[in-house]
């Protein structure tokens, strides 16, 4: 990054105008202003249809002059009409960040500081109009599509370095003094894409604001470009111009397709297989190809060897024989995954009938209302500006229109009009059907659509009502009526379950696919998830309370995104090689295996039940364990419903059982749980070789017991947390009580991450209490299926006369209840934000979780950093943090000194699939996501290779062979009779040693702990 990016005061403020449009000239305009420079006007494009440039929206808003001429000149001269407005602004200096039309030098020479302009390539290469394709079409409004020619040329010629430079405008072509210049390195799998987001864009804004205090400052120089290395580039809009050029190497291959991957797309001819003409068509996605060339379908590409289809995407080959690979091809008008270019001969013109055309005019009236243009068949839903907001409401209405499944993608793939209608009309007219799974189902008409979903006990693929045929009801907390009856397994039901998993595990097919193949299972099972995204989202809001909006996106949406995530771990776990000493004359090595443990147990709490399964769920699978778990009693619905769709997606009967029934604690009784037999049962299983639950420290205590009783199985505890969120007198108050609200408040409060203790400096204190309770005021409680509801009712009856407990707890030790504290008179379990100020460290409430709604507020004496983190740290739990601040440097103190697992600076902390989190202190043993949620998943095993000779191992020779085996089954012999006999196979002329595990339980832990020689590590 280039120096002095901070926002700095000029020793001169000056007026500039701003003659351009884009985003990127949005956040100039920005940036500019807040190093104290004034913007005198905004000089722009007009508008197309109904929508406006982001630049002139943005300074219309911030009252700055606008002025959207269509053209500057006529037959090669300036407009006086338009010259005069110009000169009526009187600005110091033109600022060109991006600018698309033709300027006359009567303006860029007018103020007395002329003209400076940002052009993205490092001057004198890549000089010309190719510069105006940054913004290509003229009226592309969405920040991902614009991108530089400049940036394209720089990949296309291979060129090692990219960057940018801001010079003195003149009247050559890209030939005025170079003000400054930034670079960066072009890695190999750099785009245009790539490139623009990490270095021109982000960078160019700043240094253009740099430029701008060095004009001010009297500092910027005016260095005169060479003529030497100079190139001209003529803009990428001809035909010609983006065909490959097949003589070319693969590097070279690959160099112009990622030059072109943004717009407008490399081009050739090829023919699909079945069909009979050669196409043009686009490709984008393309990689360097550095593995085997693998078996596939032939693709013949004009004037080229013939492409391979494959399950990654297409090969091509180049000049010198070596491939690039392309992951998309635009062809017929549409987007497809390269892998299944094979398939668009299936996706031909259809004829409506007058009932779709009907439809589809309702469509053209939706996309209309989005983008507020006027909607042809060529229109392109995200070159029109649209956003990932839009993507979700445009499927959401056109599902409502059409009843039909509708995903993400199909707008991605088929983002003009008339793509994305006929990929609808070919949805609506039917698909593969798939295999129903046989069960006692329940079917309710909520949320305006049919939900459907078993109520049985899940075990051995199969569903089946429990042992003794109990059943539990499960309550909608909205209204408090009976969903439905659940059934309640037995301890025998688990033992059926587990057994079904060790079976599985052992000799079940599951114990026989590759890692790939596993993988492959379960990115089905995430796909088959987002199909039934708003079934799920519906089912759990009924169940648990959440309001629909966000169980959709979060409860569900981060449950796929896991699954997804894990799924692509299958086949990258992998061991280590170790340096041991020879044992001469013998050359030895040691390497590991990281091998699955077998039957997972997993106890899940009822704030986010999918999305606790999932992220408990999903490693044990990708590690190739089975598993059995028990979701919370009072929110089982979704569970179930995930169990049907993993036996639609492939999953093997015993990999995943659910046993649904009691799991809370009623009493506890001699250090033991009664009344919860599903989960207890699984705790005490010795098949169980994992146990992973998430709820109250109390009956974490417990679990713990229950594990080291019964085999001294591993054990993952997500327990209890009271989070700190510091705010510091300087910070930016509005984002602190916006964000503060949210990291209570979110999900009704039964958040683990929720800041439970919001510790606020006294000069702010008064004023941050008014503001969250004026805000609080105005959240939306209700029906958790409203679209307009922003929060539901608590979880459960019990749940709900906890928290009030809590509330009285507060007021009778002396908080003050500033708002809430009450439940609403209606049905449900709606209880109101509540917020306590004046709350002293040795309160209750302080210290003590509530899992709910209450905001409690604590204030600290100004400057008190020291003694504010004390307080903070004075707590048993720990697992989030936050702090806000503008001080950079005391926030990083406090992240050093916080015991928290997570932490945050001006952010509500929020968990994602691909990052690891860790509680400590009292709730220590949690890490579920990310490269840590793998690696606690499998157990090492460690062979021992002696590349002296290649032997059959028997017990005659095995002293001779290698003696440090000898030693661990001596040792192990004396501690268990559960040794298998040594085997050993030969590869690549190596004598490899397989060794069994030897013993289970407390024997196996003893094993571990001989010597340096771990055989068998231990799940972390």
């Amino acid at each position: 990054m280039p120096p002095n990016q901070n926002s700095v005061s000029p020793a001169q403020p000056l007026r500039i105008a701003i003659i351009g449009q884009s985003a990127f000239a949005v956040d100039v305009f920005n940036r500019l202003r807040q190093h104290g420079h004034v913007i005198v006007a905004v000089f722009t494009i007009p508008d197309k249809g109904k929508r406006e440039d982001p630049l002139a929206k943005v300074a219309t808003e911030e009252d700055v002059p606008v002025f959207k001429f269509r053209a500057w000149r006529k037959a090669g001269k300036v407009l006086p009409e338009v010259l005069d407005k110009y000169r009526s602004t009187n600005p110091d200096l033109n600022v060109l960040p991006y600018c698309s039309q033709f300027i006359p030098m009567e303006v860029i020479n007018h103020p007395k500081l002329k003209s400076i302009c940002y052009h993205p390539s490092i001057l004198p290469r890549h000089r010309g109009a190719s510069a105006i394709n940054w913004y290509v079409p003229l009226f592309v409004f969405n920040i991902t599509l614009q991108r530089t020619s400049s940036s394209s040329r720089t990949l296309i010629c291979g060129d090692p370095k990219a960057g940018f430079s801001i010079f003195w405008a003149d009247d050559g072509l890209d030939t005025g003094p170079i003000l400054l210049q930034e670079e960066c390195d072009v890695l190999e799998e750099d785009t245009v894409d790539s490139l623009y987001n990490r270095f021109l864009y982000p960078v160019g804004v700043s240094s253009m604001a740099r430029a701008v205090d060095m004009v001010a400052d009297g500092t910027a120089p005016k260095i005169i470009q060479s003529e030497k290395g100079a190139t001209y580039d003529a803009m990428l809009n001809k035909p010609e111009l983006q065909r490959i050029n097949w003589a070319k190497t693969a590097k070279e291959l690959h160099n112009f397709v990622r030059g072109m991957d943004s717009v407008p797309g490399a081009s050739c001819l090829l023919r699909v297989p079945g069909t009979e003409e050669f196409q043009e068509a686009l490709l984008f996605g393309s990689s360097l190809w550095k593995s085997a060339v693998p078996i596939g379908k032939e693709v013949e590409i004009q004037g080229a060897k013939s492409g391979i289809i494959h399950e990654e995407g297409m090969l091509l080959s180049g000049s010198d024989g070596e491939y690039i690979n392309v992951k998309k091809v635009k062809i017929g008008g549409r987007m497809k995954n390269a892998a299944a270019l094979d398939q668009i001969t299936k996706q031909v013109t259809i004829e409506y009938t007058p009932e779709e055309k009907a439809l589809i005019e309702q469509v053209r009236n939706i996309w209309e209302s989005i983008l507020s243009v006027d909607i042809d068949d060529d229109t392109d839903f995200f070159a029109c500006g649209a956003g990932s907001m839009d993507v979700v409401r445009l499927v959401e209405e056109v599902k409502d229109i059409f009843k039909t499944e509708l995903e993400n993608d199909d707008v991605f793939m088929a983002p003009t009009f008339s793509e994305f209608c006929l990929n609808v009309v070919q949805k609506s007219r039917g698909g593969s059907a798939q295999t129903e799974v046989e069960f006692r189902a329940v079917e309710l008409d909520v949320n305006k659509m049919k939900v459907r979903f078993p109520c049985q006990l899940f075990i051995n693929g199969e569903f089946v009502d429990s042992e003794d045929g109990k059943t539990t009801p499960t309550i909608n907390p909205a209204n408090e009526e009976v969903i439905c009856q659940v059934a309640c397994a037995s301890k025998n039901d688990v033992d059926r379950a587990v057994k079904a998993a060790k079976n599985a595990f052992e000799t079940g097919e599951w114990s026989k696919i590759s890692a790939r193949e596993r993988g492959q299972l379960l990115y089905r099972l995430a796909d088959l998830m987002q199909q039934n995204k708003e079934e799920l989202a519906t089912i759990e809001s009924i169940d648990s309370g959440a309001v629909y909006t966000l169980a959709l996106k979060t409860h569900i949406g981060m449950s796929i995104e896991t699954w997804r995530y894990f799924a692509g771990w299958t086949d990258k776990i992998q061991g280590s090689t170790i340096p041991v000493s020879h044992a001469r004359p013998n050359r030895n090595l040691t390497f590991t295996r990281r091998e699955p443990i077998g039957v997972c147990g997993l106890v899940t709490p009822w704030n986010y039940p999918l999305m606790m399964l999932s992220w408990k769920m999903a490693a044990c699978l990708a590690a190739g364990n089975t598993v059995v778990i028990k979701p919370a009693q009072v929110s089982p619905l979704t569970a179930l419903k995930f169990a049907e769709l993993s036996v639609k997606a492939g999953i093997p009967p015993g990999v995943i059982n659910v046993v649904t029934g009691t799991g809370r604690l009623q009493q506890i009784v001699l250090k033991r749980i009664v009344g919860s037999v599903a989960g207890q049962a699984i705790a005490d299983h010795p098949e169980v070789r994992k146990l992973g639950f998430t709820g109250s420290t109390e009956i974490g205590q417990v679990i713990m017991r229950s594990c080291a009783n019964s085999n001294l199985k591993k054990v993952s505890l997500e327990l209890g947390g009271k989070s700190p969120l510091v705010i510091f007198a300087d910070c930016d108050l509005d984002k602190a009580v916006r964000l503060g609200m949210q990291s209570v408040f979110f999900n009704k409060g039964e958040n683990c991450i929720a800041a439970g203790r919001l510790f606020v400096e006294d000069s702010v204190h008064d004023e941050f209490v008014r503001r969250v309770v004026q805000e609080t005021r105005k959240i939306a409680i209700g029906d958790p299926l409203n679209r307009s509801t922003s929060h539901g009712p608590q979880n459960h009856l019990a749940h709900l006369k906890k928290l009030l407990e809590y509330i009285e707890i507060g007021k009778k030790e002396g908080a003050k209840l500033e708002y809430g504290g009450k439940r609403l008179d209606r049905p449900g379990y709606f209880l109101e934000p509540t917020i306590f100020s004046n709350v002293e460290d040795d309160m209750y409430i302080a210290k003590e979780e509530s899992f709910g709604p209450i905001m409690i507020i604590t204030r600290f004496n100004n400057g008190d950093m020291d003694g504010v983190l004390k307080r903070a740290n004075s707590t048993e739990y720990g697992l989030a943090s936050g702090v806000f601040t503008k001080g950079h440097i005391e926030g990083a103190k406090v992240r050093r000194k916080d015991r928290g697992g997570n932490g945050v600076c001006e952010h509500v902390q929020q968990d994602r699939c691909g990052s690891s989190v860790r509680r400590i202190q009292t709730v220590r043993f949690r890490e579920r996501l990310g490269t840590r949620g793998i690696e606690r998943i499998p157990q090492d095993k460690v062979p021992y290779v002696d590349r002296t000779e290649t032997k059959h191992v028997t017990s005659a020779t095995i002293g001779t062979v290698a003696p440090p085996i000898v030693e661990f089954l001596q040792y192990s012999k004396s501690i268990t009779q559960n040794v298998q006999p040594v085997d050993m196979f030969s590869i690549f002329g190596w004598s490899i040693l397989k060794i069994s595990r030897a013993g289970t339980g407390a024997r196996q832990r003893r094993v571990q702990r001989k010597g340096n020689n771990e055989i068998i590590n231990h799940i972390y």
